[in-house]
């Protein structure tokens, strides 16, 4: 299993059909990044925000705003308070996690430091709540004020549950609906509220932002595995050396015979990684299909979110949001 190349139409397609948009999002972000009194708040920042991500989930958010018709100002404050959440736990993360590497650059608290990281992250969630006032809306600022929450939760939870063998596929999930489909549930979400769509609709946006965020991690989870470091933008086999237990990883260990769990438990429960293991994970991912197993579930994970958007209008970005949901699973092949 590997990274399939050129398979970012989709993607390319939405941005193009919201660029207008986009360009008043990094406006906003630029303007409200700064600091007139710490000038380390924009350079670790920019450093980030600037390193090239798709912006995939304030797209979200201006997507469904747009396919529900919405015709104000207001879609532009939510959609950079989202990248604002987003770019502050990945300053969080990386300290978390230690890493030296994130979308193909050295990290922030590489090149800097891990206090400088937690607090620039932290000054960018303070940053979001702001934005997610100014439009009044008091749901959308309750959608978002609950993601964050629902975030940190999930990291946390995280910490318990990735070196631990009980952990199981349910676990997994609630894990990955914390950390990761929070935040494009919301920015799916918000869309539609600050719009005025009907509940309905809003229910579907939200449904199709959760499958999506859900796809969207467990392919990260395998990418993991079998991606190349220029593709996937991070070391390949830093989830292992983190001894995270990612979905592979549970469905190996959930049909491993007892050689095969002592080993998991050394490199993983225990963090006795020796040269060579990598190679050995991989091989024992391969022996029981794991890789095609969790590719599978990815995949349908994508079908739901396509079924989700069949309760929204008719509209050209539907039909983007629904290739979306597969180009985010054609990553892998």
């Amino acid at each position: 299993m590997g990274v399939k190349e050129n398979v970012q139409k989709p993607l390319d397609q939405l941005s193009a059909e919201l660029a207008t948009e986009m360009e008043a999002v990094n406006a906003l972000i630029r303007q409200r990044m700064s600091s007139h009194h710490a000038p380390r708040i924009p350079e670790v920042t920019a450093h980030l925000i600037e390193a090239g991500g798709k912006r995939l989930r304030p797209m979200l958010t201006l997507a469904t705003a747009k396919l529900a018709g919405y015709d104000g100002p207001f879609h532009i404050h939510l959609a950079a308070t989202v990248e604002f959440i987003h770019t502050a736990t990945l300053l969080h993360d990386d300290v978390v996690d230690e890493s030296s590497q994130r979308r193909g650059r050295p990290t922030a608290n590489l090149l800097w430091d891990n206090k400088s990281s937690v607090l620039v992250g932290d000054y960018l969630f303070a940053r979001s709540f702001q934005l997610m006032v100014e439009p009044g809306n008091l749901r959308t600022l309750e959608i978002l004020a609950n993601a964050s929450a629902t975030i940190a939760e999930g990291e946390v939870l995280q910490l318990t549950a990735a070196q631990d063998l009980r952990t199981d596929e349910a676990l997994y999930l609630q894990v990955i609906r914390g950390k990761t489909a929070a935040l494009f549930s919301a920015a799916t979400e918000v869309g539609g509220v600050i719009a005025g769509a009907p509940a309905a609709q809003v229910q579907a946006m939200f449904d199709y932002g959760d499958a999506l965020g859900i796809a969207f991690q467990i392919v990260d989870d395998l990418l993991d595995y079998g991606g190349a470091t220029q593709t996937i933008g991070k070391n390949v086999g830093d989830d292992f050396r983190e001894r995270k237990l990612t979905l592979p990883v549970i469905k190996a260990v959930a049909r491993a015979d007892a050689e095969e769990r002592a080993f998991w438990s050394r490199t993983i429960e225990k963090g006795d990684q020796r040269e060579g293991d990598l190679e050995q994970a991989l091989q024992l991912l391969a022996r029981h299909g794991t890789m095609q197993a969790a590719r599978q579930d990815a995949l349908e994970w994508a079908g739901r979110a396509k079924a989700a958007l069949q309760a929204l209008p008719d509209h050209p970005i539907r039909a983007m949001l629904s290739d979306l949901a597969d180009f985010v699973v054609s990553r892998v092949a």
